[in-house]
This record gives structure tokens, C-alpha cells and sequence, in this order.
């Protein structure tokens, strides 16, 4: 099969029921790095789908920079750019300071002290899932722990958990009907263009954070709005208010999207290999290990943009200066040169070098150790309980190209 000239990955249909694994698998082998048109006012991108290749364009900051966008394949004006910039829409030094502010609170040293309460967490939520024969695992309990864990991080009570879900569910489901405010495509969206995702959820998660860091300016808390108000970055540059509030955000979306969704594929995944849960069951000191194979099978963020700062032959194609190059982490988890049987749930994989973090590079995710230190702690806890869930229904996707993630799967006890 040869890659029709065609195919973009801009077409949200591709992505109604999950990943399009095929058309994956199409472009590595045919067109790895491939020119995919948009609907304007957009003018194109390329797409990375080897997982070499991506490595190449996380690492090589020089040539693809974070600056003129990281999220949003959306093409920006300067001073939109300036408005939305965030820690991850930035490079070199002030990125690396914008970093070091809460990077200590994320090192896995600084988790250990965290597992008490993530095994009560993950107790709670399950006690109050596993009650019901029938249930939506994503909103009774992959949406539920994370949310009650960054609730925690950031020092606020369980009441505004819902509102935390919902805000991630609005800004990340920008292109879903069902989610969104206002689609991201849409000209009505126009009037919320300075926002990140175009929603105005942005807003109320501005709002929120400031109320908290009003409060907190000048304390002596350790969370995590008072770590980012009361301190100044190494670079002697203080937070100012679009600062603050671009890393508040990203903080909340980060802190449960990703980690809920790879707690859903997890279960989906299991629920299909169910050799796999025996495995783990007999021998529950490899679910750690297994926690990459959770994260490379799930890919829970679809892409991350560069822009080319200059002109350069990568990979056999002419990319020019101000193209968007786009990497593809659910791609390369599955590049056959990489993984054998890359689309097998092996719970025993080793090496399993997966990328859904990033590979390498300075902007890998902050939050990685955490995530990882969640998933386990869930997994070790559902599978010891004994309990087995089946599929109740068919699995229900957001229509996104950045986000793989449900929205409700829904499930049953055996």
C-alpha cells in the first residue's frame, strides 16, 4: 500500500474511535515525514511518525523551536504568541528556570513522601466505584483519582474537584461537540483567539488561580501556587500575571488529563488481554515495569508542534523556515524498528523506552514521575482486590488529534 499524497492528519474524522493505528503504520513506512494540507487559514504542517525521527526533533531545539507554538497546530500572530507563551511554548534558559521552580516537588525522592496518601486516594476512589456492578470507569474513577490528587497538590478542597474535571474536559475537548464551549474551528471562537484552546474555560481557570494566589502571596505554604508566587526563577526574572496564569493552567490540565486517560487505555487494554492481569496478579512486583507498557500502549497525548527556525533537509524533505513540524508519540510507540509486536499489550516488554512523556529533549513532562507513581498505585490496588470488570458497552473516544482520550467506558463486574 502506497500513502495516498492526500491524507492529513488535520481530518478529526481519523480520530472518532481512538488513534488511527493504520494510517500510523501507513505514513512510517511510506512517507514518514509527510506534508498534511489545512483548511485555511492554516497553510500545512509536516508530520514525524518514526519514532527515531521524533527523537531528533525533541532534541535538536536549535532547528525546531517550542516558541511559536508546542500545543495547538493553530498558526498564531506575535502578539497572540506573547499573550498565550507558557512554560512549554518556551526555550533555553528561560524555560530551564520556568522548570527548576517546581521541578523539586516532582523528583521521585520527593514523591515517596506523597505515597501515603496516593494508596488512601486510590482507596477511596475505588471503595466508592466497586460498590456499583455497573459504572463509567472513566467518570467513577480515571477522572476522579487524579483530580483528588492535584486537588491536593494544590492545596484545595475536595468541592472543587468537579470543576477542576470539567475545566480539562472543556479546554482539551476543544474540538469535541460534547465538550467544548465553542469548537476551536468555529468563527465564533474568534472571540476567544487570545485564549489557550480557544475556550473560555481558560478564563474561569485564570480567575481561579489568581483568587488562590492572592491569598497565598507572602505565606510560607509548599503547594504548588505558593511555590510558584512566593518564589523568584533562577533567572532572576519574576512570575508576572501571564506567567503565573499560563503555568497555573498548565498545571491543571496537565495534572489530570493525561494520567486520567492513560488509567482508562490501561483498562480498556487489560479488559482485552486478560492473560496480561494474570500475569500481574502472580507477580504483582512488575506492575512498576509494567507501568511503561500502560503508557506506551495508551499514548495519551497524540502530538506535540515545533516550528522550523530555519530552512532543513530532514529525513529526505525540504522543510522551510516557519513550517510546523509535528511529532506523533502514538506513532512512534508503535514503530515496528523499535517495538516487536508493537501493538501487543506486553506487560513484560523490556527494554521499553516509550515516548508518551517525550523522548529526550528539555521539555520533557515535569509531572512524569508522578504520573507513573499514580498509574502504579492503581493498578497494584484494582488487580489485588480481585475483582474483574468487563467492557459494558462500546468505548466512547474525544474527537481530538492532540488528545487520545475517553469520555465514558463503560463497564461491568464479571
Amino acid at each position: 500500500m502506497s500513502t495516498k499524497t492526500d491524507i492529513t492528519l488535520a481530518d478529526l474524522d481519523l480520530f472518532a474511535d481512538g488513534a488511527p493505528w493504520a494510517v500510523f503504520a501507513d505514513l512510517r513506512k511510506n512517507s514518514p515525514v509527510h506534508w498534511n494540507v489545512e483548511d485555511s487559514p492554516n497553510h500545512g504542517f509536516w508530520s514525524v511518525t518514526r519514532y527515531r525521527d521524533i527523537v531528533d526533533v525533541l532534541r535538536d531545539t536549535q532547528t525546531f523551536s517550542s516558541e511559536i507554538g508546542a500545543v495547538s497546530l493553530e498558526e498564531l500572530d506575535e502578539r497572540q504568541m506573547e499573550i498565550r507563551r507558557s512554560m512549554i511554548e518556551t526555550d533555553g534558559e528561560r524555560h530551564r528556570a520556568l522548570r527548576k521552580l517546581l521541578q523539586p516537588q516532582f523528583t521521585p525522592r520527593a514523591l515517596a513522601g506523597y505515597e501515603t496518601f496516593l494508596r488512601g486516594i486510590t482507596a477511596t476512589t475505588l471503595d466508592r466505584a466497586l460498590v456499583k456492578d455497573q459504572f463509567d470507569f472513566v467518570a467513577d474513577v480515571a477522572a476522579d483519582f487524579p483530580s483528588r490528587v492535584l486537588a491536593q497538590l494544590l492545596d484545595v478542597p475536595e468541592s472543587d474537584i468537579p470543576k477542576l474535571i470539567k475545566w480539562g474536559n472543556r479546554m482539551i475537548g476543544n474540538t469535541d461537540p460534547e465538550h467544548a464551549d465553542v469548537l476551536a474551528n468555529s468563527e465564533e471562537s474568534d472571540q476567544y483567539k487570545d485564549l489557550p484552546f480557544r475556550s473560555p474555560a481558560a478564563l474561569e481557570v485564570f480567575n481561579y488561580g489568581f483568587e488562590l494566589a492572592e491569598q497565598r502571596r507572602g505565606g510560607s505554604g509548599t503547594d504548588l501556587v505558593s511555590t510558584l508566587i512566593n518564589q523568584v526563577p533562577s533567572d532572576g526574572i519574576e512570575l508576572d500575571d501571564r506567567d503565573f496564569r499560563n503555568y497555573f493552567l498548565l498545571l491543571v490540565i496537565a495534572g489530570n488529563e493525561t494520567t486520567r486517560h492513560t488509567i482508562t487505555h490501561t483498562m480498556n487494554n487489560l479488559m482485552a488481554n486478560p492473560d496480561q492481569i494474570e500475569i500481574l496478579r502472580e507477580r504483582p512486583e512488575l506492575i512498576p515495569w509494567a507501568v511503561e507498557e500502560f503508557l506506551r500502549m495508551a499514548s495519551p497525548v497524540h502530538h506535540f508542534r515545533r516550528t522550523a527556525r530555519q530552512a532543513v533537509i530532514f529525513n529526505g524533505q525540504e522543510i522551510k523556515a516557519g513550517d510546523k513540524v509535528v511529532v506523533w508519540f502514538g506513532s512512534g510507540n508503535r514503530d515496528e524498528e523499535v517495538f516487536k509486536d508493537p501493538n501487543v499489550l506486553d506487560v513484560q516488554r523490556l527494554p521499553n523506552e516509550q515516548m508518551s512523556f517525550g523522548r529526550g529533549g528539555p521539555h520533557m513532562c515535569l509531572g512524569n514521575s508522578l504520573a507513573r507513581l499514580e498509574i502504579q498505585i492503581m493498578f497494584e490496588d484494582l488487580l489485588a482486590r480481585g475483582v474483574d470488570l468487563l467492557p459494558n458497552g462500546k468505548p466512547d473516544y474525544v474527537r481530538s488529534n492532540f488528545v487520545h482520550g475517553f469520555k465514558r467506558l463503560p463497564v461491568q463486574k464479571a
